[in-house]
């Protein structure tokens, strides 16, 4: 008789999830009602056009923006209620970030560039053994213009990772990338959410990236409105868009 498989441990639980902005006279909801469940170590891709609510629904769970309405739980902090202190304490502490653009310190070097964070973190690892998880360990000395885009994408990636993240989020970070050097990126990613064991929810409007995912969101108007599993889970090399 086979033993029945562990529930997942859950990450993040949204109940309701509504952010309403204000534009003038005008009340604009990019986020209506939204009921999520993220588990340990899952690897989520988000898919959806712009103004579907996918950047509003990653700032949540970052706690860059609280919500209007609702309930947002990661592990047991409760993230609709804490302060700003502990907010900031909150991405400090469980949080990586990767974002379309690289934003690196031009007038450090990537290793430097990668202890900004390092240097503030409780449990973080060396500069230079992030850089090698995104395989740069070869460029720690270089300066952001001495890297390609791919390289400082993956110098970025690796500043993320340095406080080994419980979470890592990441808003089209191959956005501004052709497709061979946003594979090498996302290869990356794949990588070090493996090696950390990270719950990565990454959003992007490309759906070619999707079958590199453990589950697929698609979001349309403020809402998810399709979930898909994928039984295997594909290497990234293997992506065509």
């Amino acid at each position: 008789m086979s033993t029945p498989a562990a529930a997942p441990i859950p990450a993040f639980v949204a109940r309701g999830l509504t952010r309403t902005y204000r534009m003038g006279e005008v009340e604009v909801q990019a986020l209506k009602g939204v009921d999520l469940d993220l588990a340990r170590g899952e690897f989520v891709v988000i898919l959806g056009p712009s103004g579907s609510g996918k950047s509003t629904l990653l700032n949540l769970l970052g706690a860059l923006d609280v919500p209007t309405a609702g309930s947002l739980r990661f592990q047991d902090h409760d993230l609709t209620v804490i302060d700003d202190a502990t907010r900031t304490a909150y991405r400090r502490d469980h949080v990586g970030f990767v974002f379309q653009f690289y934003n690196l310190l031009p007038a450090l070097t990537a290793a430097e560039n990668v202890a900004v964070v390092a240097d503030i973190a409780h449990d973080a690892m060396e500069p230079a053994e992030a850089l090698a998880l995104v395989g740069l360990a070869d460029r720690g000395d270089h300066f952001p213009s001495q890297l390609s885009g791919g390289e400082q994408q993956r110098v970025a990636v690796a500043r993320a990772i340095v406080k080994r993240p419980e979470v890592l989020l990441c808003d089209e970070p191959t956005g501004a990338l052709d497709a061979k050097t946003g594979i090498v990126v996302l290869e990356a990613l794949a990588h070090v959410s493996a090696e950390l064991g990270s719950t990565t929810i990454l959003i992007t409007h490309n759906a070619g990236i999707a079958a590199m995912a453990d589950r697929v969101l698609m979001m349309s108007n403020g809402q998810i409105v399709s979930a898909e599993v994928n039984e295997t889970r594909c290497n990234p090399r293997s992506l065509h868009w």
